[in-house]
């Protein structure tokens, strides 16, 4: 469940080159607040694979709803146990 909805949030990523050490800039519109940076675009999207799976153990942790992504919904947060 929640490998799949990592796998779509990415598929909704957005990347550019920005100005900055480390130039490839990605981010994910629907999940406020995910974005990450790396030296090259792969390293980008795996920076960006972390962040969004550190957003998800946040959010959950504090019993707050994750949005949907595509179909890709996770509908009681609080009965996913985060240890």
């Amino acid at each position: 469940m929640l490998i799949e909805y990592i796998g779509a949030a990415l598929g909704k990523a957005r990347y550019e080159i920005i100005e900055d050490d480390e130039p490839y800039y990605g981010e994910v519109p629907e999940l406020d607040g995910v974005w990450a940076t790396g030296s090259t675009l792969e390293e980008c999207r795996r920076n960006l694979e972390e962040v969004i799976d550190e957003w998800i153990v946040f959010r959950l942790r504090r019993g707050l709803a994750l949005p949907p992504i595509g179909n890709h919904v996770i509908e009681d947060p609080g009965e996913v146990a985060v240890v």
